[in-house]
């Protein structure tokens, strides 16, 4: 058999073992789709019809619409700013900076708005959650921004400096092209978030999709209201991705050579330098100021009395033993995926692709109510497989979007030496692209594992009689308005967030190689 031959034959066994694990994962990433399509067609198509067209939906259609696309272009564009100005210029204590630009990662969303709704009572509305979470969100924009600027070979804008462009035209036609990838991946993640995103938007009083999905549970339990809701977060999601994928395209981003060994030159600030420093200082006492104040205010206030830790203590293991199981599962069942959009994009690969987005742009409790009616019955039911189930579903997104950014950048040429050197497709995928996309497994892992410590509603639903986690437990208190007794909870999750967040950082910049 001549060489091609043998590659042929091995690509195709790689396909077809990977194109199955992607299949089967995708599968179970469409049960929540499939609930909600059940239930369609349970009511009827002119009661589902009648529950869409109506206009408090049009109102939450404008309010997620506008949050979304105002948040998304503002967090882009203020990611971007701070690492053109930690990896590319002279900043004063840039390496300081860029660790303070990731450190809001720390603090849950519905801390975030937690802390802003104690300082300002009145602060409510669309102005309020475009602010919050723009300082919330904008950290995952940041760092795929920021590890793309450091692996750019430079020696590209030296040959575009040569031919007579600009600094500005550099970065237009020779910088940007090549961070569409980070910032589409990025804006994806973000979008997704605030699609799903609960407890923030219930501190500022803001109606999204998924605080009426949920208030129509609480009042009907799996009314078909609530479903019809969040099938519209569905067709929401599909905007996002194709948004996505127009970003993307289909151009190469991986490179067999390192590039030019030195790293890009830093520009010289000159007079702009004090208005970067008050930029990064207003913003880091805005995203990570505010909340450590207002946490430090309600410590204070409670005293010791507030420092329950007979229900700390077990919430604590709790949290930390869900968050660890859940990133290892999310992250395995999101390889399969990843690899396929990246060596194999097509439209079959971009339909499965698809199912894991919309199961993880649902709310959870949407997710946690399809698995509810699935398992009843079975031995599974409110069990920890199950919970972790849920934890894959509604954090694939996160997992694979690390994955596919590590992936892109792995030369497919290595996996095809490996085979032609006689390895197996297995052997072959792990010693080169797996081990080349670690960093980005490890980064797609604490990110699952940040989420999973802040996520509600599945587990209040899916979990095991008496599991008790932080996330629950600060929710429980600040839903009684004592927001002494929540505090302690809130800063366990900051602290514990930490050692996960720096892991991001670190593995940022080891992917970037600098």
């Amino acid at each position: 058999m001549s060489l091609d031959t043998s590659l042929v034959a091995v690509r195709r066994s790689r396909y077809g073992w990977m194109s199955a694990a992607a299949v089967l994962v995708s599968a179970a990433a469409a049960v929540p789709i499939g609930f909600i399509l059940w239930i369609a067609a349970k009511i009827g198509w002119s009661t589902t019809v009648g529950l869409i067209v109506r206009p408090r939906v049009g109102e939450l259609l404008i309010n997620t619409v506008l949050v979304v696309s105002l948040t998304v272009p503002l967090s882009g564009a203020l990611a971007l700013t701070l690492a053109w100005l930690t990896e590319r210029t002279n900043l004063p204590g840039a390496r300081i900076w860029s660790w303070l630009a990731v450190a809001p990662l720390t603090v849950p969303a519905f801390v975030h708005g937690y802390a802003w709704t104690t300082l300002f009572p009145s602060m409510h509305g669309l102005a309020a959650a475009v602010l919050i979470s723009t300082l919330a969100y904008s950290p995952f924009l940041y760092l795929p921004i920021a590890a793309a600027l450091r692996r750019l070979d430079p020696a590209l804008e030296d040959i575009a400096a040569s031919l007579g462009q600009t600094r500005s035209g550099i970065f237009r036609r020779v910088v940007l092209p090549q961070l569409r990838i980070a910032l589409g991946g990025g804006g994806l993640l973000v979008g997704l978030h605030l699609l799903a995103e609960y407890g923030l938007f219930v501190f500022i009083r803001f109606d999204t999709f998924t605080t009426a999905i949920i208030d129509q549970y609480k009042s009907t339990y799996n009314g078909p209201a609530a479903n019809m809701l969040g099938g519209v977060l569905i067709v929401c999601c599909l905007v996002l991705l194709a948004l996505d994928s127009r970003i993307r395209g289909n151009r190469r981003f991986a490179r067999l050579g390192p590039g030019a060994a030195r790293g890009a030159p830093r520009h010289d600030l000159g007079r702009m330098r004090a208005a970067a420093l008050l930029l990064c200082g207003a913003l880091v006492a805005a995203g990570l100021g505010v909340p450590l104040l207002t946490l430090g205010h309600w410590l204070v206030a409670g005293g010791v009395a507030a420092w329950r830790f007979e229900e700390i203590g077990p919430a604590l293991g709790e949290t930390l033993l869900l968050s660890a199981l859940g990133a290892v599962a999310t992250t395995i069942a999101a390889i399969p995926m990843a690899w396929l959009s990246v060596r194999a994009p097509n439209k079959f690969q971009r339909v499965l692709e698809g199912c894991n987005y919309m199961a993880g742009a649902l709310p959870g409790v949407v997710i946690a109510l399809a698995l509810v009616t699935i398992t009843v019955g079975l031995p599974i039911y409110q069990s920890l497989i199950t919970l972790l189930l849920a934890y894959v579903l509604l954090y694939l997104p996160r997992a694979m979007l690390s994955l596919r950014t590590s992936i892109a950048q792995a030369p497919v040429e290595l996996e095809q030496a490996a085979a032609s050197l006689g390895r197996s497709p297995r052997r072959a995928l792990w010693a080169t692209t797996i081990r080349l996309a670690a960093p980005g497994a490890a980064s797609g892992m604490a990110l699952v594992a940040l989420g999973i410590m802040t996520e509600l509603p599945a587990t209040q639903m899916l979990a095991p009689n008496g599991t008790h986690t932080l996330a629950t437990g600060f929710w429980s208190y600040s839903g009684e308005i004592d927001y002494a007794a929540a505090a302690p909870y809130a800063l366990f999750m900051i602290l514990f967030s930490m050692p996960l967040t720096c892991l991001l950082y670190a593995q940022s910049r080891r992917l970037s190689g600098r």
